[in-house]
């Protein structure tokens, strides 16, 4: 606090308004951690079914990325790169869902229009996995941060990666996916 009392007034507002926004930049879960078991509606090919992460992961590892808005420029773009990508990350036993706060309607349109419907879109409108996920805007309550993560079979977090870039969230999680592969977990 001391420090805090050499900065000018000014200063120490915006720094603090600055911690404030970042309070969700950082991720709790690190690799290693158990991640969250969750269940909730999700869409795929504009159609809804019940995704649970339990079930996913028996059958391979899941990338679990989280994104602000369906519709909006980067998660589009973002969508469309993993949408490139499902079928590689499909070859390496490896499956997409993306998750955020928008409503189940608009995820079944985002399924088709921009995920393509390569792979599937959960919503989250309590934003109940985001928070367990440590993927809260600090900025936008109950929405989420552009974060990724890769899952192990055996329910751990293998890989995380936080950023505004879109396309490095689909290069970063392929590419732990392929180590994994090679690692033969």
């Amino acid at each position: 606090m001391r420090q805090l009392a050499m900065i000018p007034r000014g200063m120490a507002a915006t720094g603090a308004l600055l911690l404030a926004l970042a309070g969700g930049a950082q991720a709790a879960l690190k690799p290693g951690d158990a991640a969250p078991s969750f269940a909730t509606t999700a869409a795929l090919a504009g159609k809804t079914f019940g995704f649970d992460m339990s079930a996913a992961l028996k059958k391979g590892p899941v990338v679990l990325y989280f994104f602000p808005k369906a519709f909006t420029q980067g998660c589009t773009l973002e969508a469309h790169a993993f949408a490139e990508s499902t079928p590689e990350f499909n070859r390496l036993g490896a499956s997409v869902v993306g998750i955020s706060h928008d409503d189940i309607d608009t995820l079944r349109k985002f399924s088709t229009e921009a995920c393509r419907d390569q792979f599937a879109v959960a919503s989250d409108p309590q934003a109940q996995t985001i928070r367990a996920y440590d993927a809260s805007s600090g900025a936008r309550p109950g929405t989420a941060n552009r974060i990724s993560y890769v899952i192990g079979q055996n329910g751990k977090v293998v890989y995380v990666h936080e950023g505004i870039d879109p396309m490095e969230h689909v290069t970063g999680t392929l590419e732990a996916v392929r180590q994994m592969k090679g690692a033969g977990r």
